[in-house]
């Protein structure tokens, strides 16, 4: 059994980590809001953008001299998964939710014969992928050094996609990431970004509206196809950004219970031990009166 001094240093520290996580809660929460509003303020302008895209797109989809990123290689062989997660832990499953999905996803290719690439956008996603998929990490990078995230960093990695898509290297590139929804839930996402996704009209939906482009849709696709890439990947950065919090949140807010339920219990186990040994004194000191 552990003597007292033990259990006091025990509370102590139980009560130390207490005072961390709770600090950590606080901090998390204070910028929490500043993230889910960056996050809430991108979705419109990604999707809007994604949708004028796709409606300029059906027009030159067909065409012989549409652009790489919109009409593919004509080949589905080579898959790149870009996986963004943070930089830090102590999140609960965000980071690991994130990678699930992403390891799930290789291994139905690789079940039906496709190579997987991956392009890892944070450190904690890299660390994961590297103990099964270490091979297949063809470059990585991390934000840890980033206070607050812009536009550049995401037209960054969008460069770095579109220069080895350039070169050949893969056929089809999909982008893993967390959407926010609320503190408590956070939705692991894929998305494919290259080539561009152009979604079908239904039969009963109403007729789109019909616009018209300067320049024609053949010289603006090579312009936007890009910014569109990088812009969905801002839009995932920032949604990675705010569920961290969240998840950081909710994970520190569970574990300040958790330490306060352990300080409960050792300060009970500690006043039972305690009052044992004083009842044993008292009991050899009452033995010892009574012999003499």
């Amino acid at each position: 059994m552990a003597s007292l001094k033990d259990m006091r240093v025990r509370i102590a520290s139980t009560k130390a980590t207490q005072k961390i996580t709770k600090a950590m809660q606080m901090v998390a929460a204070s910028k929490l809001r500043r993230a889910q509003t960056a996050a809430e303020a991108a979705r419109p302008y990604a999707e809007k953008m994604d949708a004028v895209i796709s409606d300029i797109a059906k027009a030159a989809t067909s065409s012989p001299g549409a652009p790489t990123l919109l009409a593919g290689t004509g080949k589905d062989q080579v898959h790149l998964l870009l996986v963004c997660t943070g930089e830090r832990g102590l999140c609960g499953a965000f980071n690991s939710s994130i990678v699930r999905l992403a390891r799930e996803h290789a291994q139905k290719l690789i079940a039906q014969g496709k190579e997987v690439k991956f392009f890892c956008v944070g450190r904690k996603g890299l660390e994961q992928l590297r103990r099964t998929f270490e091979k297949q990490i063809v470059e990585s990078v991390e934000l840890r050094s980033v206070r607050q995230l812009g536009f550049v960093n995401a037209e960054d990695v969008a460069k770095k996609v579109i220069a080895r898509f350039n070169n050949g290297e893969f056929d089809v590139c999909t982008l893993f990431y967390s959407r926010f929804r609320s503190v408590i839930a956070q939705i692991p996402t894929a998305q494919q970004i290259i080539p561009l996704v152009v979604e079908a009209s239904a039969a009963n939906a109403a007729p789109a509206v019909s616009y018209e482009y300067e320049p024609e849709e053949d010289e603006i696709l090579p312009r936007l196809l890009p910014r569109n890439i990088a812009v969905q990947i801002f839009r995932a950065l920032l949604e990675n950004n705010a569920s961290f919090y969240g998840a950081q949140m909710s994970a520190m807010d569970n574990a300040t219970r958790n330490a306060g339920d352990m300080i409960r219990k050792q300060t009970l186990i500690y006043n039972r031990t305690r009052q044992a040994m004083i009842t044993k004194e008292l009991i050899e000191i009452i033995s010892g009166a009574e012999a003499m």
